[in-house]
């Protein structure tokens, strides 16, 4: 079985990628879950370039990790200057790897333009850099920046710069597909070109810009590549880099390559979903293999083929990647798509029962009003125990009332707000950052006083959407709210033509969904201590 060895840039290539950004302390933990996942190496980052990497590599030191190896990143020396003089070099040393990571141009255009060189004098400065840095005793990795482009435009000129790091003693040549503008076809002509005149191992490192970043990797695997360097979530400049997230399934489920172990394949969807958390970026739904609605079925006809056999609309079994099945709810659904989800809420009816047609025909209407709940499953969760007479009202609103007032530039927001917990009413007021926080502060202070639990939960998402543009200022809105607490997430949802209206839909529905399960997981545990009362107690158990 031919071995690939997994290379993680996404603290130095993907921290490039706009909007993206890792403190020291993010960095820190992103290696631990990496070295989790079985990734075999860690591009830490550029020692010289900046502060931050500097001592990221000092904090690195104290952590052990236990499969991977971290590597500096750096360039290859500076012209006309000796390799153990260059300042690059002697950062890259300091951070003190075992592996460094050096890269040169390839591509002729770039030497005479960019870098304003003679040709000459860059394969020097190549051979020079990976000659010294061996002669520390460190492994080598030669990233050849701009190969396919290079190769395209003076073949000649970019296999030398190869075999001039290959004769300083480099371990291993990266392929770069640095401008991602290369297609598969071409990829693996060069790739096959390039394999049957270097000795020593190829690796391959791609960007996204035509899209083919992925499908140009595994094509370099194919070809004889036996490095794959790439970031999760394809996180990287421009359009990004190559996502490990969709390589390494593709090479362990569909090539049969052993690049990590099953195990550690479970874990792909958490830390794909907790490095986008640190990375300040919100995860792809529709991310193949690792996304929220990769294994997600809507249509009536797909939820019947799944449920009597998977195959029939996945590619693979979710548990695989650590991800899971879910079955979406809309104007779509069938009966079936309704027992589906009683059956996951342990909710006991069946295909004949009057209530789920009821429900049915209640889903129907809603999203007809514009109500989605395929983002927003709390909301259906409530409507379905609702409708089975499970539910009972912890709070009714007796109104609400918000100001928002505008003196100069100041512009301020309050929220009165009247409830109603059994035969209590309660009043509040509170101020907000804008309307709907006014409401959600003011909602959530007139209700701790009888449900403290509230004050675990707090809104992390609020989206807008028109539903009818054309309406102007009279259109329907729907509004989605996020919520979580220290376990979970979970979204809701409103309709309305007054946003306001809207939004109290959904903060209602979220803070209802949080007391509902809190009474739910209360009623278990009394049901399970009370069946081992029973079990104790053979007077209870009816002996």
């Amino acid at each position: 079985m031919k071995e690939v060895e997994l290379y993680d840039t996404t603290l130095r290539d993907g921290a490039q990628g706009e909007g993206v950004s890792f403190s020291l302390e993010d960095k820190l933990r992103i290696i631990q879950k990496l070295d989790a996942l079985g990734i075999h190496y860690i591009e830490g980052g550029w020692p010289g370039s900046n502060p931050k990497d500097a001592r990221f590599f000092k904090e690195a030191k104290k952590i052990v990790l236990k499969q991977a190896q971290l590597t500096a990143f750096g360039s290859t020396r500076r012209a006309r200057q000796k390799a153990e003089q260059d300042s690059n070099i002697r950062h890259l040393l300091k951070a003190e790897t075992e592996i460094i990571t050096v890269f040169g141009k390839s591509w002729d255009f770039q030497v005479s333009d960019i870098l304003k060189v003679d040709l000459d004098e860059n394969l020097h400065m190549i051979f020079d850099s990976v000659d010294y840095l061996k002669k520390q005793n460190k492994k080598v990795f030669y990233d050849a920046e701009h190969f396919f482009d290079g190769f395209r435009a003076n073949r000649n000129y970019a296999l030398k710069t190869l075999l001039v790091a290959q004769d300083a003693g480099a371990d291993c040549i990266i392929l770069c597909e640095t401008n991602g503008g290369i297609l598969t076809s071409y990829l693996k002509e060069v790739v096959s070109f390039v394999k049957s005149r270097i000795k020593i191992p190829l690796g391959i490192h791609t960007h996204n810009d035509s899209g083919v970043a992925v499908s140009n990797t595994i094509a370099a695997v194919e070809e004889g590549c036996t490095q794959v360097q790439g970031t999760i979530n394809g996180y990287g400049e421009r359009c990004g880099n190559a996502d490990l997230c969709l390589i390494i399934p593709n090479l362990k489920l569909k090539l049969n390559i052993d690049c990590i172990s099953d195990e550690n394949l479970k874990k792909l969807s958490e830390t794909a979903h907790y490095i986008a958390e640190l990375a300040n970026m919100i995860p792809r739904n529709n991310q193949p293999f690792v996304g929220k609605s990769a294994f997600a079925h809507k249509g009536g006809v797909h939820i019947d083929g799944v449920v009597k056999n998977a195959k029939s609309y996945e590619q693979i079994n979710p548990v695989l990647v650590g991800n899971r099945r879910r079955f979406l709810l809309s104007e779509l659904s069938g009966k079936s798509n309704i027992l589906l989800k009683a059956k996951e809420l342990n909710l006991d009816i069946n295909k004949g029962d009057p209530k789920t047609k009821k429900i049915l025909e209640l889903l129907q209407n809603l999203e007809n009003q514009g109500y989605q709940f395929e983002a927003a499953e709390s909301s259906f969760e409530l409507l379905m125990n609702k409708a089975l007479g499970r539910y009972k009202d912890f709070f009714k609103l007796e109104g609400f009332r918000i100001v928002i007032e505008k003196k100069d530039k100041e512009i301020t927001s309050k929220a009165s707000v009247q409830i109603k917990v059994n035969e209590t009413k309660k009043h509040s007021t509170a101020d907000g950052d804008g309307p709907i926080d006014a409401l959600d502060r003011a909602l959530r202070k007139a209700l701790t006083d009888f449900y403290p639990v509230l004050a675990e939960m707090h809104l992390s998402d609020f989206k807008v959407r028109v539903l009818d543009a054309k309406a102007g200022t009279a259109a329907k809105v729907r509004v989605l709210i996020q919520s979580q607490d220290k376990k979970d997430t979970w979204s809701s949802v409103g309709v309305s033509e007054n946003i306001i209206e809207a939004s109290w839909q959904a903060l209602r529905d979220s803070m209802e969904y949080k007391l509902w399960k809190e009474k739910d997981a209360q009623n278990k545990i009394s049901t399970r201590n009370e069946g081992h009362s029973a079990r104790r107690d053979p007077k209870v158990a009816g002996d």
